[in-house]
C-alpha cells in the first residue's frame, strides 16, 4: 500500500506532462495574479482525474477547517493557543501565509471557489454557477461535504440562525453542490473511515475567535478535531486549519497548518494565500481548476512521501 501511494504521488502521465510544457513552455504564475477562468492546467488536471500530480500527496481524507479574524502572531507563539501551538509543532506551518483580502465571505469564496467572486462585503444570500471545490470533486466521482456548526438543519439556505453565519459557509452558494453536501456539524461522522474525500468544518461565531477568544477556539479544536487529528497521523489523512483573514494590523499574514500522515514537520516560509491552498487540493485529487487556482502553485514541499 504504502508503494501504491508513492507512486500515485509521483507519476505524472506523460501526455499530461507533455500538454502541460507545449500549452504553456513554462511553470504557472505567481498566486497573486489575476483571476483567470480556464487555462491548459484545467485540461491537463482533467487527463489525470485520479492521479495526483507530481509532488502532491493524496490523502485518503482532508478536513479544512477555517477559523477567524486573527493574526498569525496572535495565535502562533500564544499562551492562549497551547493546542493550535502543538499541531504547530508535529506539522507543517506556514510562517507567510495571507488572506486574499477583507472582509471575510471573499476569503471563504476565494478558499473554496479560487475567486472572491467579486464580492467586497458579507451579504447575503448570493448564488454562483462558477468552478468550485465541491462540485470538482462530485463530478470526479469522489465526496465532498461541508459541515457548520450551530446551522439548524441539513441543507438550511437561510442568511443566519443564532451564532450561525451563512457568510462562513461557501458551498451554500454554488448551484452545482447539492444541499445533501451542505450539513451541520453535529453531523460530522465519529467514524472518520466514512468521511468525505474533503470536508470543510466552520465553528460558529462563538468559537471560530469571530466572536469568542483565542482560548475559546483553541478549546473548541482540540475537543472536536482533536480525534481525528491523530487518526490523520496513521491513516494518510490531514487536516488542515487556517485563518479567513487577519483583524486588519498584520498585513494579513494569518496561521495555515498541515497536520497528518502525509505531512513533513516544519515551517515553511515561502508565500501562500487561500488559492494555493485550494490548487493543492485540487492537485492532490487531479481536479480540474477553479479561478485562480490555475495560476497559483501548489505547495510540494511539505509531503512525506514515505507515508
Amino acid at each position: 500500500m504504502r508503494h501504491a501511494r508513492l507512486l500515485s504521488t509521483l507519476v505524472l502521465p506523460c501526455a499530461v506532462l507533455a500538454l502541460l510544457v507545449g500549452a504553456t513552455g513554462s511553470a504557472p504564475a505567481s498566486a497573486h495574479t489575476a483571476e483567470p477562468q480556464t487555462s491548459a492546467f484545467a485540461v491537463a488536471s482533467a487527463s489525470s482525474s485520479l492521479v495526483a500530480v507530481a509532488a502532491v500527496q493524496r490523502p485518503d481524507h482532508v478536513v479544512v477547517v477555517v477559523m477567524e479574524n486573527h493574526s498569525y502572531g496572535e495565535v502562533i507563539g500564544s499562551r492562549a493557543a497551547p493546542y493550535i501551538n502543538s499541531l504547530a509543532g508535529t506539522g507543517a506551518t506556514f510562517t507567510a501565509s495571507t488572506g486574499v483580502t477583507h472582509p471575510s465571505e471573499p476569503n471563504y469564496l476565494a478558499l473554496y471557489s479560487g475567486s472572491t467572486q467579486g464580492l467586497t462585503d458579507d451579504s447575503c444570500p448570493h448564488t454562483y454557477t462558477s468552478a468550485d471545490l465541491g462540485s470538482e470533486l462530485i463530478a470526479r466521482q469522489l465526496t465532498f461535504k461541508g459541515y457548520s456548526e450551530s446551522m439548524p438543519s441539513n441543507g438550511y439556505a437561510g442568511c443566519r440562525s443564532g451564532s450561525y453565519a451563512r457568510k462562513h459557509n461557501p458551498w451554500v452558494n454554488f448551484t452545482r453542490v447539492p444541499a445533501a453536501s451542505n450539513l451541520t456539524f453535529s453531523s460530522f461522522p465519529s467514524d472518520y473511515t466514512t468521511l468525505p474525500t474533503v470536508s470543510f468544518v466552520v465553528p460558529n461565531l462563538s468559537n471560530d475567535m469571530h466572536d469568542g477568544s483565542v482560548a475559546t477556539g483553541d478549546a473548541w479544536l482540540q475537543q472536536h478535531l482533536g480525534g481525528y487529528a491523530q487518526w490523520a497521523e496513521t491513516h494518510h489523512s490531514l487536516l488542515v486549519v487556517t485563518w479567513d483573514e487577519d483583524d486588519k494590523s498584520h498585513n494579513n499574514q494569518i496561521p495555515t497548518i498541515f497536520v497528518g500522515g502525509p505531512v513533513k514537520p516544519g515551517s515553511y516560509p515561502e508565500p501562500i494565500n487561500h488559492y494555493n491552498v485550494l490548487r493543492t487540493i485540487e492537485d492532490a485529487y487531479g481536479l480540474p481548476y477553479a479561478g485562480a487556482s490555475a495560476t497559483a502553485t501548489p505547495i510540494t514541499d511539505a509531503w512525506n512521501l514515505t507515508d
